[in-house]
């Protein structure tokens, strides 16, 4: 699939919002898209990790990415929805504010991120795609999960 998709000029990437800002993923990653259920708290979890749900016999950790990324206090409402993730052959979720679209960028769309001082390591981004009057900062959601700062990925498949 990963062939035909490049085959076809364009990377496809679900576009979500964070605050102000709009944010894209690798589509290939998204396993589906939830509204924002009650969570089990962990004791000594990192602020970030909301907790855990059990999704039909699996249990994911699901991860806030406006606390995660220092965006302010969040708020759940009808728009709050849960990424559910497949990143190495693990299953995330993640907290976004809403769900947009879809979209098809191809290789002149994406700019590589201006290097600068931010809350977020640049590590962690692929780039800017920029649409129309439209940008979208685009994560590295397999390097943001497994990163050290996370430890989800490592911690969880031991």
């Amino acid at each position: 699939m990963q062939n035909k998709q490049q085959s076809l000029g364009g990377t496809e990437v679900l576009a979500f919002t964070l605050g102000n800002e709009e944010y894209g993923i690798d589509i290939l990653k998204v396993q589906e898209i939830r509204g924002y259920d009650a969570v089990t708290k962990i004791a000594n979890a990192p602020e970030f990790i909301k907790g855990v749900i059990n999704l039909r016999g699996i249990i994911v950790p699901i991860v806030d990415m406006r606390i995660m990324f220092k965006l302010g206090a969040p708020t759940y409402d009808q728009f709050t929805v849960v990424i559910i993730l497949n990143i190495g052959n693990r299953v995330v979720g993640i907290v976004v504010d809403s769900v947009s679209d879809v979209i098809t960028l191809n290789s002149e769309q994406i700019k590589p991120a201006p290097e600068m001082g931010t809350s977020m390591n640049a590590d962690f981004l692929i780039g800017l795609g920029t649409i129309e009057e439209r940008m979208l900062i685009l994560l590295d959601i397999d390097k943001l999960m497994s990163s050290s700062e996370m430890g989800l990925i490592e911690k969880l498949a031991a």
